[in-house]
């Protein structure tokens, strides 16, 4: 176990320093996402993507795509060109080699149930080094046509920590294609979305947007 892994109520739960994201981490993220995922994005699925001029410079945002497949993170890294650390359920921990693959990639433990303390101070820190949180609102993958199934988390940590959240409208990943050209993906950025004290309007203005930049119908959160 690393120095930067602490018991957080009960559970195993990763704390990441600035340390942590060092250049030899952000180096083996960048060969995964832009040599291998990314010839494949730009070979196979024909990739376009719109409103880069939208990132913002400094690092005090959290990037918040929809959630279609197993493509979508290494996707916004690729497209974002810049570090990206996903949140990711401690279960995948559990296995030896998920568990080195996702500390290389620069992922991070949490307990979906209780965030803790920890998540908070690691998405802190990622404001020194330069690298970004990456948070999938709904949690697990959806089919196409909807904005449903909505977590209110990722709002409560951009109050939490100041950030603003980035939303990224992800269309085509579902389509599983391995002929050139066969596939087509679209990714679109929004606007920044200040980080405020009320949560359910950023959830609110966080779906919106990803429905204007993607087409599928928002379904709002009951509050």
């Amino acid at each position: 176990m690393s120095k930067e892994t602490k018991k957080v109520n009960g559970h195993k739960s990763t704390l990441r320093t600035p340390k942590f994201y060092n250049r030899w981490r952000r180096i083996f993220q960048f060969l995964v996402t832009h040599v291998f995922y990314m010839i494949r994005f730009k070979l196979v699925y024909r990739l376009e993507v719109q409103g880069r001029e939208n990132i913002p410079e400094n690092s005090d945002y959290i990037v918040a795509p929809n959630h279609l497949s197993t493509l979508d993170p290494p996707l916004v890294s690729a497209v974002l060109n810049r570090g990206v650390a996903y949140m990711a359920k401690k279960e995948l921990f559990d296995n030896i080699f998920l568990r080195w693959w996702l500390n290389w990639l620069g992922a991070f433990a949490v307990d979906r149930e209780n965030l803790g303390v920890s998540t908070i101070k690691t998405v802190i820190s990622l404001k020194k080094t330069g690298w970004v949180l990456g948070i999938f609102p709904q949690g697990t993958r959806q089919e196409p046509g909807t904005i449903s199934n909505i977590t209110k988390g990722f709002a409560s940590l951009a109050k939490t920590t100041k950030c603003g959240i980035l939303p990224v409208g992800i269309i085509g990943t579902q389509d599983v294609k391995r002929l050139p050209f066969s596939g087509k993906i679209v990714v679109r950025i929004g606007k920044l979305i200040p980080y405020s004290d009320d949560v359910n309007d950023m959830v609110d203005k966080w779906g919106q947007s990803i429905q204007e930049l993607t087409g599928y119908k928002y379904e709002p959160v009951s509050v």
